[in-house]
């Protein structure tokens, strides 16, 4: 998993400048935009040593693909992460928790689903290859920082991965509207992956079959389902409030 090339909004810059400051190659940023968040940004970015290059409107969209920028921008160098899922759950303190995407290729949603599983201590999210989205400038926007801290991984075959995953003696539980008991019903307290399919079309049948156990969110409105961000900060934080 390599990090994007360019990061931008005040978020995903300012969480790299917390956490890898070094790995910052410049910082571009609108001299027009002197409010005082802008202010305490740049006052950040000096403190830290990172080099500022000032940038109008158009250099900062054409640089982050996107004109939700918020006046910076920064070109970075991929931070070092463990190289494969195995190292990193060699390496986990405790039970596992890992968050499992079948099938998510709207990076807003992808980038939402990064900053849920950052805040609810996920260890790391997983998601095949093929119908999925990668990291891009977008997905890290969105993440607000967590593309950064959150390690993502793409597998080649997602029913494999989560048979290596039993192997290790960790629960996957699918998220699934027609399950016969619902998260609260469920233990999340041991090692865990919360699987869960794309908007609207579910978890593919190989996926779903190769869940341990099926888990219902409760719907009590007219809607039939939750965003998959939404859902995964559901199961989520229900794991966090079993664990604590």
């Amino acid at each position: 998993m390599s990090a994007p090339k360019v990061l931008f909004g005040f978020h995903a810059v300012g969480v790299r400048l917390k956490t890898a400051p070094q790995s910052i190659v410049e910082i571009y940023y609108e001299p027009t935009r002197r409010d005082a968040r802008m202010r305490q940004f740049l006052e950040r970015a000096r403190e830290a040593g990172a080099r500022l290059i000032e940038a109008d409107g158009l250099r900062l969209a054409k640089l982050a693909g996107s004109h939700g920028h918020q006046g910076v921008a920064a070109r970075v160098t991929a931070l070092a992460t463990a190289h494969s899922l195995d190292d990193l759950l060699d390496g986990v303190q405790g039970p596992p928790l890992l968050l499992v995407l079948d099938g998510v290729t709207d990076p807003h949603n992808l980038g939402a689903c990064l900053r849920v599983a950052d805040g609810a201590g996920a260890h790391a999210v997983i998601a095949p290859k093929d119908h999925a989205v990668g990291i891009n400038a977008t997905v890290a926007k969105v993440a607000s920082g967590a593309a950064e801290t959150v390690p993502y991984f793409m597998v080649t075959n997602l029913a494999r991965t989560l048979g290596e995953l039993k192997e290790r003696n960790i629960w996957c539980v699918g998220a699934s509207d027609d399950a016969p008991r619902t998260i609260y019903q469920a233990d999340f307290k041991g090692p865990l992956a919360l699987v869960l399919g794309a908007e609207g079309a579910g978890m593919r049948q190989l996926t779903r079959k190769t869940c341990d156990e099926l888990v219902a969110i409760p719907m009590r409105g007219g809607v039939e389902s939750l965003n998959v961000s939404v859902a995964s900060g559901v199961c989520l934080y229900e794991a966090l409030r079993q664990r604590s």
